[in-house]
Formats: C-alpha cells, sequence, structure tokens
C-alpha cells in the first residue's frame, strides 16, 4: 500500500474550505489502485486550522499513474496562473510506503 499525505494550514475558521474542497464529488475515486480518501482536522481550541488529507494507494504504481493521468494534469492546469486563497498559510504533501497494518483482533458488535 502506498499513502499520499497532503497537510494544509489554515487560518482560523477556515479548514471547512479545505475540507470542502476534499470531500466533494471527484474523478479520484475512479481511478485504478485508489483505496480511499480520508480528510482529518486537527483538534485546537484557536488560532491556525491543520488539515490533513490522507490518499491511500494500492501501489506506488497506482499513485504515479494518477499524478501522470490527463484528468489530473489538467485539474492542476485549470488554476494555474490563479493565487492561492488568502486563507492558507502553508501546505505541504509527502509519501509513504506502508510497511505494517494492524486490525482489530475482535470484530464490534
Amino acid at each position: 500500500m502506498f499513502v499520499q499525505m497532503k497537510k494544509t494550514i489554515v487560518t482560523e475558521g477556515n479548514a471547512d474550505q479545505v475540507v470542502n474542497r476534499f470531500s466533494g464529488e471527484g474523478i479520484i475515486e475512479k481511478q485504478e489502485g485508489f483505496i480511499d480518501l480520508t480528510v482529518m482536522v486537527k483538534k485546537v481550541r484557536r488560532g491556525d486550522e491543520e488539515v490533513i488529507v490522507m490518499i491511500r494507494w494500492e501501489s506506488e504504481q497506482h499513485w504515479k499513474q494518477w499524478e501522470k493521468s490527463d484528468a489530473h494534469i489538467a485539474g492542476h492546469k485549470a488554476k494555474l496562473g490563479q493565487p492561492k486563497p488568502e486563507y492558507i498559510v502553508q501546505s505541504e504533501s509527502s509519501l509513504y510506503n506502508i510497511k505494517a497494518v494492524k486490525k482489530a483482533a475482535v470484530e464490534a458488535k
């Protein structure tokens, strides 16, 4: 399994902007090897908010196919020249190879 993690720091009150962007219907769900996409918001009392998007793929090769796909490239080209939203403080992306996974020993009833 292969995972891409996207971390976006936004100004207070704007986490839902990122959540909505990644949780709506899209084309990634139709890509071969796509497992799932999870959107998480770090629990904070006040101040900047952190949103993590975790995208799981069956393999690194499947992720590479997505990155090189016409649909993915077209989506990024459509945003060329547009300024990033003012509420975004910082964003970064990281890639991981999954080496171990533990599952519940007993299924919940």
